[in-house]
């Protein structure tokens, strides 16, 4: 059974449910600017589209960790100080597979090219980044990087 737009928030933020059971097929997406109060609309987002897939709440807590520090990195990097954009975060299931593309027209950077951060060295000696995406390649099952054109895209993806 498909469902038209069951949620309509400001700025393109939207979900489409098409299914009933527990592996249900959802399409959500959140356009948000590169402001550090846009981090409460990107976690109400996240919860939605977990509540709305019925994920388990310790799945759910990984999820939102991850996008968390994903958007955090977009919004107080990827910009020069002062500038306003727009951020899209999607959120696509098929009902096994759940998929977040991040997209941003930042300066551009690949962050799955950058050394996983050595974990056995004390934070005070470790060289500073790298922390962030170690997390959300130990949370998701594939994390790719591309540059589109003048867009940075992250894709994130978990087995459900």
């Amino acid at each position: 059974m498909k469902h038209e737009l069951i949620e309509q928030r400001e700025q393109n933020d939207a979900c489409i449910d098409s299914a009933e059971s527990r592996k249900k097929k959802v399409k959500c997406q959140l356009t948000f600017k590169n402001e550090e109060q846009e981090l409460n609309r990107v976690a109400e987002f996240m919860e939605s589209v977990c509540d709305e897939l019925q994920l388990d709440m310790h799945v759910a807590m990984k999820l939102q960790v991850a996008m968390e520090e994903m958007v955090t990195n977009v919004i107080f990097y990827a910009y020069p100080e002062g500038t306003s954009a727009d951020i899209t975060l999607t959120a696509e299931s098929d009902g096994q597979e759940l998929t977040f593309v991040l997209s941003d027209t930042g300066k551009p950077f690949d962050p799955t090219a950058k050394e996983d951060a050595d974990i056995d060295v004390n934070p005070m000696d470790r060289e500073q980044g790298g922390m962030g995406i170690l997390i959300v390649k130990n949370i998701m099952n594939e994390v790719s990087y591309q540059r589109l054109g003048e867009e940075n895209r992250l894709t994130m993806k978990k087995k459900l």
